[in-house]
C-alpha cells in the first residue's frame, strides 16, 4: 500500500461555488429537520420553540410571545435557515477548497466537523448577546446537530464539486 501525503497549505484555489450553496441547503434542512426531531423526542413543550426563536431574527420580537404551528413564522423560518445554512456552506466551502481540505473523505468530515462546531460557539455564545433568546438553546444536542450541520455540508460539497472545471 502507498502513502500519499498532501500539503494542506494555503493555495490559490477556488471553490465550486454552486456545489457550495447546495451543501448548506442540503445540511441545513438536515439540522432543521434534527431539531425538530430532537424537541419532539424529548416531549418539550412546544416542538415550535426554535422555529419562533429563528424567525424572531426578521420578525418583531413579538413572534417570541406566541407558541405553536404558525404558517408566517414557519416560512420565516425556513427562509432565514436556509439562507444561513447556504451562507455558511459557501463560507465552509471558501476554507476548504484553498487549503485541500476536501483531499479526502475524512479530512473533509474533520473540517465540517471543527466548522460546525466553531458555528456553534459563535451563534449561542457570540450571537447570543445579541439574540438573548439563543441563549436558551445551548446545549449538548444542538451542539451534536450543528457538528452534523458541518459534516453534512463538507459530505455534500465533496460529492457535488468539480475542482477541474474551469473558472
Amino acid at each position: 500500500m502507498e502513502l500519499h501525503l498532501q500539503s494542506h497549505r494555503w493555495h490559490a484555489r477556488l471553490p465550486d461555488w454552486a456545489a457550495a450553496a447546495v451543501a448548506g441547503f442540503g445540511a441545513g434542512g438536515v439540522l432543521m429537520l434534527l431539531e425538530l426531531s430532537w424537541s419532539s423526542l424529548t416531549g418539550a413543550t412546544d416542538p415550535w420553540l426554535a422555529t419562533h426563536m429563528i424567525a424572531a431574527l426578521v420578525m418583531s420580537w413579538d413572534v417570541l410571545q406566541t407558541s405553536g404551528y404558525s404558517l408566517g413564522v414557519t416560512v420565516a423560518a425556513l427562509l432565514v435557515h436556509y439562507a444561513l445554512g447556504v451562507a455558511f456552506g459557501v463560507m465552509l466551502a471558501a476554507i476548504m477548497a484553498p487549503f485541500r481540505l476536501d483531499s479526502s473523505l475524512a479530512m473533509a468530515l474533520g473540517t465540517g466537523a471543527a466548522f460546525g462546531l466553531l458555528l456553534y460557539v459563535l451563534n449561542f455564545y457570540g450571537m447570543a448577546g445579541v439574540y438573548t433568546w439563543f441563549a436558551a438553546l445551548r446545549g449538548w444536542p444542538t451542539v451534536i446537530a450543528h457538528v452534523i450541520f458541518g459534516m453534512t455540508a463538507a459530505l455534500i460539497y465533496l460529492k457535488l464539486e468539480r475542482p477541474g472545471r474551469p473558472r
